[in-house]
């Protein structure tokens, strides 16, 4: 894992996030971007340069919140960019070859009922990149366990599952596998190719109508420091994703969230 990505808002954990973002960066030794995703709508006729000063108050204020951290050595890069948000990302991940996007629950200060805001809510379910979930106030520390849920075991991607190779080889973490039979399961389901054998300890298989609730049910047991699940069309936060906005009583965590790319 070498190049990370954290798009900031304007929340009030900011500062906290970056902090996370660096410590998490400084033990993969891995590039920071740091970027900030501004669009600008003018009537006709508009004589002033708002692009402009936008873009010079976006740096000004990235780097304000960059001053306020202890980035401990690491390359952090600082970028404003112009456009679309899910488009412009995408691009930006693509051009710098990033691996996982670390994101806050809520890039603005809104209502505390809400888990995933508008802007994260759009990133984590049109973005076919690697994203970790950071919570609010979360400060860093090695993930000694991870739950992976997903309701079929069945890969097609390649390298889809190098984010959560690179934990377990980074910090040596415990990987348990929670498999969920809903219905929409299918026979071969549960069949573990080559890569995820290796990378799982134990394997829990449960009965529920979604992930989500076999999630709930297993989650005390396993006390896992990280969750990990699988962004599909029908995945873990399907209907829960159909708005980009998730209240704190559909879905909340207080642990990270590790979310990976479609596995088909």
């Amino acid at each position: 894992m070498k190049n990370i990505l954290v798009p900031v808002g304007s929340s009030r954990n900011a500062v906290n996030h970056l902090q996370y973002a660096v410590d998490f960066a400084k033990a993969f030794d891995a590039k920071l971007f740091v970027v900030q995703v501004y669009n600008v709508y003018t009537k006709a006729g508009t004589m002033i340069k708002v692009d402009k000063i936008i873009e010079r108050e976006s740096l000004s204020f990235l780097n304000d919140l960059i001053s306020k951290v202890d980035t401990k050595g690491v390359d952090v890069i600082v970028k404003t960019l112009k456009g679309n948000l899910i488009d412009t990302l995408e691009l930006a991940c693509k051009a710098a070859e990033v691996d996982l996007v670390l994101i806050e629950p809520r890039t603005n200060s809104i209502k505390d009922e809400v888990y995933l805001g508008k802007t994260s809510g759009k990133i984590i379910k049109q973005m076919d990149v690697p994203a970790l979930i950071i919570p609010e106030g979360y400060k860093f520390s090695k993930p000694n366990s991870i739950l992976m849920a997903i309701k079929s075991a069945i890969i097609k991607k390649e390298g889809v599952l190098k984010p959560l190779t690179d934990f377990k080889q980074k910090f040596e973490s415990n990987v348990d596998l929670l498999l969920v039979k809903t219905p929409y399961h299918n026979e071969g389901d549960f069949n573990l190719n080559t890569e995820l054998s290796g990378l799982v300890k134990n394997i829990t298989k449960t009965e529920n109508a979604t992930t989500f609730q076999g999630v709930l049910q297993h989650f005390q047991s396993h006390n896992p420091d990280i969750l990990c699940v699988v962004r599909r069309k029908r995945g873990f936060f399907a209907k829960k994703w159909e708005k980009n906005t998730i209240l704190k009583r559909d879905f909340h965590s207080n642990i990270p969230v590790l979310v990976l790319s479609g596995l088909k």
